[in-house]
Formats: C-alpha cells, sequence, structure tokens
C-alpha cells in the first residue's frame, strides 16, 4: 500500500470515496483493508444503512445489487491501495461471477458490517504495473456464509485507454450526447418512480431496450463514457425476473462475460433464452445484449427455487 492510499485508509471510518472510484462520499460500503498475505486481503464493508442504493420497487432490500456493489469497489481499493495502480488508469470489467448462500441471507438478511476474504490470482504485468487481476470472494457476516464470488479485471493506462475509446473516451460529451436523447419508459410495473428499471419494453417475446438514466445516482455517480457494468449486471437481473418463465424469479447465481463496451450513443437490445434446468434444479435464463449487431454482454442466469431474503 503506498503512503498516501494508506493515510486515506487510516483516517476515515469508511474508505476515502477516490480509492473506490465514487464522487458521493455516502455511497461508499467499505471501511477497512488488511493483507493478509502476499496476495491475499481482508475488506470489511457496512451495510447498516444502504437503503438508498438497495431498495427494490416493493422495499425490500436488494442482495445481489449490494453484493455486486460491494465487489466493484473491493476492484479500485486493491488497484490503487495494494497494487500501486495510478489514479487516471481505468480498471475495465471482463468476467464476473456470483453465488448467493440464500439460506443464510434469509436468516440474517443482507445487513451488518461484512467480511470479504479475497485471494488475487494470475496476475497479470506490464513494463513493472499490474495490467489485469482476478479474485475470488468469500463474504461472510456473523459466522454466516452470505456469498462466494469471482471476477477479472483489466487495467489500462490513460494513452492506450484514449487511443483505443478515440473520440468515444470523452465522457462529458458521451453523456451530453446521451441526455439528448428522450428516456424510453420503464417495463410494465415499473413505476416512474421506480428508479432503478433499466429495461424498456418492445413489440417481441423477451426482448428488451436497455435502459439507460444516466441522472442515477449509484450507476453514474460520476462520469462515465460508456454504460457502467454494474447497470448491465442489473439489467441482466431484471430481464430473468420479466422473462416470460414458468419460474422467472429471484436470481441465485450469475454468470457474465463483458464482451465489448455498451455505448451511450446508440440503442442496445436485450435478449432472454430459457436453457434446460441446472443439475440442482434451477431454472436458468440466458441474458445477451447486441448493439449494432455485436455481442456486448453475456449472462447466464440461475433462479432460485426459494424465496428472496
Amino acid at each position: 500500500m503506498n503512503d498516501m492510499a494508506s493515510s486515506i485508509v487510516s483516517r476515515a471510518a469508511h474508505i476515502a470515496k477516490d480509492l473506490v472510484h465514487k464522487h458521493d462520499a455516502s455511497q461508499v460500503l467499505l471501511t477497512d483493508l488488511h493483507r493478509t498475505g502476499e496476495d491475499e486481503f481482508l475488506i470489511t464493508a457496512d451495510w447498516t444503512d444502504t437503503s438508498r442504493l438497495t431498495r427494490t420497487e416493493d422495499n425490500r432490500r436488494d442482495a445481489a445489487v449490494l453484493l455486486t456493489e460491494t465487489i466493484r469497489q473491493t476492484f479500485p481499493l486493491l488497484a490503487h491501495a495494494s497494487y500501486d495502480v495510478p489514479f487516471g488508469h481505468h480498471l475495465l470489467w471482463d468476467e464476473y461471477r456470483y453465488a448467493l448462500h440464500l439460506d443464510a441471507l434469509n436468516s440474517g438478511g443482507a445487513s451488518g458490517r461484512p467480511e470479504l476474504y479475497i485471494k488475487c490470482h494470475d496476475i497479470v504485468r506490464r513494463r513493472g504495473r499490474v495490467g489485469g487481476l482476478s479474485l475470488d470472494i468469500t463474504v461472510v457476516c456473523d459466522g454466516r456464509r452470505l456469498a462466494t464470488a469471482y471476477t477479472r479485471f483489466n487495467i489500462q493506462p490513460p494513452a492506450i485507454y484514449q487511443r483505443l475509446r478515440g473520440t468515444r473516451a470523452d465522457s462529458a460529451a458521451m453523456l451530453e450526447l446521451a441526455r439528448s436523447r428522450p428516456l424510453p419508459p420503464p417495463v410494465s410495473g415499473a413505476s416512474e418512480e421506480f428508479r432503478d428499471a433499466v429495461l424498456s419494453p418492445t413489440a417481441e417475446r423477451d426482448r428488451w431496450q436497455l435502459r439507460v438514466d444516466t441522472h442515477h445516482p449509484m450507476y453514474f455517480d460520476h462520469p462515465s463514457d460508456h454504460v457502467p457494468g454494474i447497470l448491465l449486471l442489473e439489467a441482466a437481473k431484471q430481464a430473468a425476473r420479466a422473462a416470460r418463465h414458468p419460474r422467472a424469479g429471484v436470481t441465485e447465481a450469475m454468470e457474465t462475460v463483458f464482451h465489448r463496451y455498451v455505448e451511450l450513443d446508440s440503442p442496445c437490445r436485450v435478449d432472454a433464452q430459457s436453457l434446460p434446468d441446472d443439475q440442482q434444479g434451477r431454472a436458468r435464463i440466458l441474458v445477451t445484449m447486441h448493439q449494432n449487431d455485436a455481442l456486448c454482454f453475456t449472462a447466464l442466469v440461475s433462479v432460485a427455487k426459494t424465496a428472496a431474503p
């Protein structure tokens, strides 16, 4: 951990917002970082007051959203505080999968101060700096294992990112363009007050248009030149729930791949396809997202047989 990051971590009840790439300090979910091995870490989170981020339309706390945003915040924290990645480098999601332990969540809820046990591996270094990293994560709270997850992300220096993105690297311009277009209506049953609706209906069965509200306080807490990955994950979960499947419902597990950026300047199509049940008897739904006829994102969603926590 570099000296600046170390002082920031030690000074605050919550880790400083810059270390998790947030502008709104109230959205910071992480409180402590400890190295427990060469590439192993213990990160503590605070889920005691997260209603602004994780309430669903019927006012239930959404464990999947809370878990995913907590894990997303570990990326920049570990990159900057433990692997000396400079601020201004771009952290890009490659893969993400998780499995909720619904019995534990049902008994204790998504609350309290969970601990994230993280092992980093498959570390790629370029010219002395970390350029890619995989994380295995176990989330425990009060002795209850709440979830397990795996994720991988890549890191690009500003110059390379600018070269790859071209004119689209200008987040202010991309946001202005997106906001100049009308926001499509939410799916049926999601009122305009339900701020987290990220799907808009189409005339085709199990197909939607991605609904990107660039004023959303969590997804666009800070400017972005493309649709944030966490919004795509939420869209996959909502698509699985909205699919015309006899057992569409609560997402228990998800396996995702980020193939390419979803841009802010053109529509993105979201499709859901029912697959055979998995070996545990869970319904499975494959969600894909295409933009300009190119595959951008895939998610294999496993639907629980039990009620949501």
